[in-house]
């Protein structure tokens, strides 16, 4: 009896450790020279970690652009640094030749980066970083430091200001009350056009049970760094924490940004420590109740909640922002919104957080009159989105790169994403209000762009397909592909809304070609000779467009051009691949091209990935996107029809015990896959 229960307690020791670590991403080995930091978001604010101990590299805010460091084209606007810090130990300031044992751990579960060191043999010091969740322009770093020796620490909070703000000012006050006092440091400057003001502000939060808060000095260095510190004397084994608070705004989102900012960090000082750390918890638990576990492969787990989390963390229910290739991870692709956002990224969302996916879908509702503009500047009716969109939603791609006068499939993708969150919702008064007018519009695009060359040609000419590498086509197997839907969906949507439907919508749709070899191959574009591409263009009429369903049709053109897909191309190509290969049958193929799609492109020390297999450009949240999209459609056998969400019949590796997808939908299904 006394084995049974000894036993008992270690297996569920065992299996809390297990999960636990499910939800950890610890950074291993860490080289400050080859280091990609991870990012704690709130959909809001990004703030992406350091090597160096206390710092952190960028805090990126979503939805401000202005031009800067990329030539004539916006870019999403890291703003000040507000959260870096400085420590003095007995005087002496640390560094990383003074500390050791330094260890990062990601906990996904509380969206916190918990980092750890020991100084010399004085002090260890841990903290814990945290974008709140429930305030989306404020985040929080919790600081604690038990002594080993008797030390005198002296705690600095720092406002840096990256090199491209302007007219930078430094603030500092004291809100003094009979119960409380609240410092408030802030700093307040102008983009580099001069055309937006950013803020931001923070403050401490002392601890009451260390008694009496200790006197504060504010330090003005210079224009681009100002600090506030205080000393306090440890005696060996006393350990002391405290938290600090900051927030960050702009004009684009409130017209005064410097007192707005104020405001939230005095509002988040006094809400507390221990409320705020309450709240952020309970609203990341809400968010994982859409959750995937596989049991029997806790890495593969990992991974995915690892995908998971960064998604949850780039967007936001109730906004009107959208999701960039490297989310907010840093200023990679300006920050700029591309098909990434309805292609890869909205699938995964709309099946497992159908509120935030409405928030991408109301970024570009609320620039369907640029899109307007757009297609009417390049001689078509309807609306024209551009190929990177950015704060006002015209065309920000640069000059030199043909995608933006000629990536037009884009147009289509929105469409597709539109009704797609209708056949997820049912939300027909949201059809009626917001998503007819983008389906419609784009049907009407599509309408003026064929070149009417008779039955079966009207044909889609000069254009740079999904295949970037494919300049200057004609009839591109994708971008017929998302037209002839475009065309379909909005038809259906009328008569869903019992409007009459513009017939040609349908007579056009019936007469765009998709061509094919004589094998019976389809073919990329009229001049496709079998050249190396650069990601899934043809493979993607299969999935996720759902265009062709013939599985012959599906394997015949899944190894032709699975040979012919670069190494160097993005990942998420792999990930349709795996995808159409588990719909056929190929379980054991789709398992190993899985793998591929993410695991070659993480980099050290938290195995973010890059865009491709060896890049530097962490995080490409679209790679996650597609990796998720191969979980959910692929393994999990989801599909989005009229009929809402399915599940069709699949199989999961044989090192899968259980593939679970809970929280799914509107309604919160729970979906399971067994071997």
């Amino acid at each position: 009896m006394k084995l049974f229960y000894i036993l008992t307690v270690f297996l569920l020791y065992t299996s809390n450790i297990l999960s636990q670590s499910a939800w950890e991403v610890k950074a291993d080995n860490i080289d400050p020279n080859n280091y990609y930091g991870v990012t704690v978001a709130n959909g809001i604010i990004g703030v992406v970690s350091s090597a160096e101990p206390l710092k952190v590299n960028d805090v990126v805010l979503n939805g401000v652009y202005d031009y800067y460091q990329r030539g004539r084209v916006s870019n999403i606007l890291k703003t000040f640094n507000h959260l870096n810090m400085n420590l003095d130990v007995d005087g002496i300031r640390i560094s990383g030749s003074s500390i050791s044992n330094y260890q990062q751990t990601l906990d996904m579960k509380e969206a916190m980066l918990e980092t750890s060191f020991d100084v010399e043999d004085k002090i260890s010091l841990s903290t814990q970083m945290m974008a709140l969740q429930h305030l989306p322009y404020t985040a929080m770093i919790k600081v604690t430091i038990k002594a080993h020796k008797d030390a005198r620490i002296t705690p600095m909070s720092v406002i840096e200001a990256p090199n491209h703000l302007n007219d930078v000012r430094n603030y500092y006050a004291e809100i003094d009350r009979p119960h409380v006092k609240i410092p408030l440091m802030t700093s307040v400057g102008l983009s580099p056009s001069g055309n937006i003001k950013v803020a931001a502000s923070n403050s401490f939060i002392f601890n009451e049970k260390h008694g009496e808060q200790p006197i504060l000095i504010h330090e003005d260095w210079d224009y681009n760094m100002h600090l506030t510190k205080f000393y306090k004397k440890l005696k060996a084994g006393e350990e002391y924490s405290f938290s600090i608070v900051a927030s960050a705004c702009a004009s684009t989102q409130y017209e005064d940004p410097h007192n707005e900012a104020e405001r939230l960090t005095i509002f988040a000082a006094l809400e507390g420590e221990k409320r705020l750390l309450s709240k952020h918890i309970k609203a990341w638990n809400e968010l994982w109740k859409s959750n995937i576990t596989v049991e029997g492969d806790i890495d593969v787990t990992r991974d995915i909640r690892f995908a998971l989390y960064h998604l949850y963390s780039f967007a936001r229910e109730g906004t009107a922002f959208s999701l960039s290739p490297m989310g907010l991870s840093g200023l990679g692709y300006n920050g700029h919104v591309f098909w990434d956002t309805e292609l890869w990224m909205y699938p995964p969302l709309l099946m497992l957080q159908p509120k935030i996916a409405k928030s991408l879908l109301e970024y570009r509702f609320e620039r369907l009159e640029a899109a307007k503009q757009n297609a009417f500047s390049h001689g078509y009716k309807g609306a024209m989105f551009p190929w990177e969109s950015a704060g006002d939603g015209s065309e920000d791609t640069p000059v030199w790169a043909l995608t933006g006068p000629f990536e037009h499939h884009i147009s289509g993708c929105v469409s597709w994403a539109f009704w797609k969150y209708f056949q997820v919702t049912k939300d027909t008064k949201w059809l009626k209000e917001k998503g007819y007018q983008v389906i419609s519009a784009v049907a009407d695009f599509w309408a003026s762009r064929v070149d009417r060359n008779g039955p079966g040609n009207y044909d889609i000419v000069n254009v740079v397909g999904a295949d970037e590498w494919a300049e200057n086509i004609d009839n591109n197997a994708f971008t017929n592909a998302v037209a002839i839907l475009s065309l379909r969906y909005a038809t259906q949507a009328a008569q869903v809304l019992g409007f009459e439907a513009d017939p040609d919508w349908k007579h056009v749709a019936d007469n765009v070609p998709i061509l094919k070899f004589e094998n019976g191959v389809t073919k990329e574009h009229a001049t496709y000779l079998g050249e190396e591409i650069k990601q899934a263009d043809v493979n993607l009429l299969a999935f996720p467009l759902g265009l062709i369903d013939d599985k012959k049709q599906i394997l015949s053109d899944l190894e032709y051009y699975k040979p012919r897909m670069s190494p160097n191309g993005p990942a998420m190509g792999a990930a349709i691949l795996s995808t159409l290969y588990n719909q056929l049958g190929d379980t054991e193929k789709a398992a190993k091209i899985f793998s591929n799609s993410y695991k070659l492109n993480e980099v050290p020390p938290f195995g973010v990935i890059a865009e491709t297999a060896g890049g530097t450009n962490p995080y490409f949240a679209t790679g996650a996107g597609g990796m998720l999209q191969a979980v959910l459609s692929g393994f999990g056998g989801l599909r989005i029809t009229d009929k809402g969400i399915i599940q069709t019949e699949v199989n999961i590796p044989n090192t899968w015990g259980k593939l679970t997808l809970t929280g799914v939908g509107n309604t919160k299904k729970t979906f399971t896959v067994k071997n």
